[in-house]
């Protein structure tokens, strides 16, 4: 099942009229839109029906962060065994992982001018796994993911320390405004070691 969407970013349009003589208006801003598209691969997703919804305001709320308009992600929905096939053909692990992330290199733009960022794939029962072991709710740790791989396509990166302290916090301030608490902390406040 394939789902696209387009989610509005921002309120657009002029300021409410206060009676007063403007002299000078403002230029219109454009609308920040991000096109989401949707597959689910795997049966499984189903048992989590708010699981869409998570995954357009995460997505919504990074690229806001990163002042990004006018793209295109596409996300699917896989489990355990499809997610292990294309983490052995593209990382060589022959094991399943919780998210990958496909980014366009480079970076396409297509007809309406929106640019194409890639491909996040999710696995099921390993973020379920990991979202009891952590003591999380489903949706927050599919939100965290989600950005997680979001970030990756507009490329962030944590092979370095500094790479990773950098997105880490940008992930801990986007998941904020989610309402979900930061994931590289533990449930007492302290920093994972």
């Amino acid at each position: 099942m394939n789902e696209h969407s387009a989610v509005p970013l921002g309120q657009v349009g002029p300021a409410a009229h206060t009676g007063r003589k403007r002299y000078a208006m403002r230029p219109r801003r454009q609308q920040r839109t991000i096109v989401i598209d949707i597959r689910v691969d795997s049966p499984l997703w189903n048992k989590q029906r708010n699981a869409k919804a998570v995954l357009r305001r995460a997505i919504s709320e990074a690229s806001s962060a990163v002042a990004l308009s006018r793209a295109e992600v596409s996300v699917v929905l896989a489990d355990d065994a499809a997610i292990r096939g294309l983490n052995c053909t593209w990382r060589h692990r022959d094991e399943p992982t919780n998210v990958l992330s496909f980014p366009a290199h480079p970076a396409t733009d297509d007809r309406a001018g929106s640019r194409v960022l890639g491909d996040i794939v999710l696995a099921y029962q390993t973020l379920t796994r990991e979202a009891s072991d952590l003591h999380k709710t489903f949706a927050q740790h599919l939100a965290h993911l989600t950005v997680h791989g979001f970030l990756h396509l507009v490329g962030y990166d944590h092979e370095t320390d500094a790479e990773a302290t950098a997105m880490e916090s940008l992930e801990t301030m986007i998941l904020a405004r989610l309402d979900v608490p930061d994931p590289y902390c533990l449930r007492d406040g302290s920093p994972y070691v």
